[in-house]
């Protein structure tokens, strides 16, 4: 039976450049090409019992062992660094790339050709990104005008950027692409916003027009605190909820339902929705929160 491979402690959990291993005499391209090596990039290899193909960490590090100078993780990726997670499955490592800059492309990248001052790179979590505001002002800028909102909201939920910072950042470069969707997308961001698909609750009730409404929304009843609701009208005492998978849990039902039932005490309106309301029943959904709307506004007009 041959003997197990080698494996130089320096290499057993991160990718790495293997011209480099090669050099410093830890590895031959013999050893590369056997099965404890998975390639991931031109002369970027891990140790197989680090791959994972879900792993967006281990993609940024592999990706970014290719960047040249001036070059940083972005977008989502970066935004995913910083904490806030907007990927989805398989999604590509975002890179920004000086316009005058080169880089092979991949299937698991995606290059976006932009001026990348200085000032508008970092390192964080030992990798080259752009910063904050710049992860930002480019996520806000970018259509969908939803997707958009969605990212600026948990940027600003996660408190990566502060609202009048990214205001200033913008006000300061007008002229860049996008501009225009993200003075629209800083008027609706909503920092108190819980999750990407209470935005997108949000963002479809205000643009059937049954705006304003309150984000977030502390009720009260006599003096006491009854509950925080996700969206509010509370004139009327309408709320809308958004019920994520973790509403499932037992421990959680029935939580849920004691505080429906305080809610319902207190006077109020609660209608709950999950995301295939959001997603592929959104007139139906509208209709709900319109119809509720109305009735209490009819019982408020009435004479007492």
């Amino acid at each position: 039976m041959a003997a197990p491979a080698r494996v130089p402690r320096r290499l057993w959990s991160v990718p790495f450049r293997a011209g480099d291993a090669v050099r410093d005499g830890l590895l031959t391209r013999a050893m590369l090409r056997g099965p404890t090596w998975v390639r991931l990039l031109q002369d970027v290899y891990v140790h197989g019992d680090a791959y994972r193909p879900d792993d967006h960490r281990m993609w940024c590090e592999a990706v970014a062992l290719r960047l040249p100078p001036g070059a940083a993780v972005a977008g989502r990726s970066a935004a995913w660094l910083f904490g806030v997670d907007l990927l989805t499955r398989d999604e590509p490592v975002t890179v920004l790339l000086p316009t005058t800059a080169r880089l092979r492309p991949h299937p698991r990248l995606s290059i976006v050709r932009s001026p990348l001052p200085d000032e508008d790179r970092t390192r964080f979590a030992g990798l080259p990104v752009t910063t904050t505001l710049r992860t930002a002002f480019d996520l806000g800028r970018h259509s969908p005008r939803v997707e958009a909102v969605v990212a600026v909201d948990a940027l600003l939920r996660r408190r990566v950027v502060e609202p009048a910072a990214l205001r200033a950042y913008a006000a300061e470069r007008p002229g860049w692409p996008g501009s225009a969707l993200l003075r629209e997308v800083l008027k609706l961001a909503e920092p108190s916003s819980e999750s990407p698909m209470e935005t997108r609750l949000r963002l479809l009730l205000l643009d059937a027009g049954l705006g304003p409404l309150t984000a977030q929304h502390e009720v009260r009843h006599g003096g006491r605190f009854v509950a925080r609701v996700d969206l509010a009208w509370p004139a009327l005492r309408v709320a809308v909820e958004y019920d994520g998978d973790q509403h499932r849990e037992r421990a959680q039902f029935r939580r849920d339902v004691a505080r429906l039932n305080a809610l319902r005490s207190a006077g109020w309106i609660v209608l709950r929705f999950t995301a295939d309301d959001v997603l592929r029943r959104p007139e139906a959904t509208v209709a709900l929160v319109h119809q509720a709307l109305v009735e209490r506004r009819r019982i408020t007009a009435r004479p007492r």
